[in-house]
């Protein structure tokens, strides 16, 4: 990766986590550091990997996306925004009345929400879905699932993992926020998740293991789907919840709690 598209990513990144708390501290909305923890991946996906066009965003040949860990939908509203399918003045009546922004993202509100989601678990079935119906209309695109670790405690997620290496759809990929931290405590005290990445090799997953805010890391990962012909992908991305501020990092209050207006422009100035 050449270092012009890394320095790119890098200040679309930083302007993006900018907007996520200017945007939440408006709204008073909360799930910020759940917001922040995806944002490097999401910016990797619709500003180098995604065949996306916003200017005929339902192609259907087009790569889609379907954001599972929907309460960082913020997250995904404030890369759109920088990306251009949404404007900024859409972006800033988020969380108000009548606004199509809701905090868990609905489908068909904005271009580039394939899939209403929040209801954790559901994510990958539908992409599962899509990935299959793609298949067999014989269309070049690829569905990209981003899900959080908390949800892969789900039955439902297992299910979508057994079928989709079952059925060998290697134009699925899955993207694991694996920062290790769930709404009521640590992954591992809730419900362990290791030996993570050899749960999904066991059903027949291409899996890669990377640093989730290098892009180093992750442009080559996402650049590389699918990764093995026959077989989806799962890229378990090893993130910090709270990324880019430093006194919100890895700290499981800040799953709920939000930034007062007050403070605002002090934290802003905290952001890295």
């Amino acid at each position: 990766m050449s270092k012009d598209l890394s320095a790119k990513l890098r200040t679309h990144a930083f302007n993006v986590r900018r907007d996520i708390i200017r945007t939440s501290a408006r709204a008073g909305s909360i799930h910020i550091a759940s917001s922040l923890s995806s944002v490097d991946i999401l910016v990797a996906l619709y500003f180098h990997i995604l065949r996306f066009d916003p200017k005929d965003p339902d192609d259907p040949g087009r790569d889609k996306l379907i954001f599972s860990k929907g309460h960082g939908g913020l997250g995904l509203y404030c890369v759109l925004a920088e990306r251009g399918i949404i404007s900024q003045e859409l972006l800033e009546r988020y969380g108000q009345d009548h606004t199509p922004l809701a905090v868990h993202p609905v489908r068909g509100s904005t271009p580039g929400i394939e899939a209403t989601t929040g209801s954790l678990g559901h994510g990958l079935g539908m992409g599962l879905g899509l990935a299959l119906a793609q298949n067999r209309d014989r269309l070049p695109g690829r569905t990209f699932v981003v899900l959080s670790d908390g949800e892969c405690d789900e039955g439902s997620t297992w299910e979508a993992i057994m079928l989709a290496g079952h059925l060998k759809l290697g134009n699925l990929a899955a993207i694991v926020d694996y920062n290790k931290i769930q709404g009521f405590g640590n992954v591992k005290e809730i419900l362990d998740l290791e030996p993570f990445a050899a749960k999904w090799r066991a059903n027949n997953w291409e899996t890669v293991e990377i640093d989730g805010h290098d892009f180093a890391e992750i442009i080559p990962a996402l650049c590389n789907i699918p990764s093995k012909p026959g077989k989806p992908t799962v890229v378990i991305a090893h993130t910090i919840k709270g990324k880019g501020l430093p006194f919100m990092e890895n700290k499981l209050e800040w799953h709920y709690r939000n930034v007062v207006l007050a403070d605002l422009e002090k934290v802003l100035r905290e952001v890295y």
